[in-house]
């Protein structure tokens, strides 16, 4: 049991990455924490994929007779998209955060529901 878990140590550490991403996520009222949650749990969905396309003891993909096993490089090439498109989704979500300040002078979601109820 104790060699499985050694054996996959990079998922269990991924998961607990992407936990407290999720975490952090749902618990913070804080508009900015929030997305900062977000992008530590989309960070723990690339590596999770990154860590998935390693073969162990696989060359890159270029055919040579001295070469049987090759790593994919696909999962590495949708990761770099996933980390262009988050960081675009990251600058969007931020930018949406600063118009929220200067309506409701707060990023606070609890204060911002309130005043939304008293118009």
């Amino acid at each position: 049991m104790m060699e499985y878990i050694l054996g996959h140590i990079n998922y269990w550490l991924i998961v607990a990455v992407m936990m407290v991403g999720l975490y952090t996520l749902m618990s913070r009222s804080n508009l900015i924490k929030k997305l900062a949650g977000l992008a530590i749990f989309q960070t723990a969905v690339i590596l999770f994929y990154v860590s998935l396309g390693k073969v162990t003891g696989g060359t890159v993909p270029i055919v040579d007779d001295k070469y049987t096993l090759y790593s994919n490089p696909l999962p590495q090439v949708l990761m770099l998209t996933a980390i262009v498109v988050g960081v675009a989704t990251t600058a969007l979500g931020f930018a949406l955060v600063i118009r929220i300040k200067e309506a409701y002078n707060s990023v606070e979601e609890s204060e911002i529901n309130e005043m939304d109820e008293k118009e």
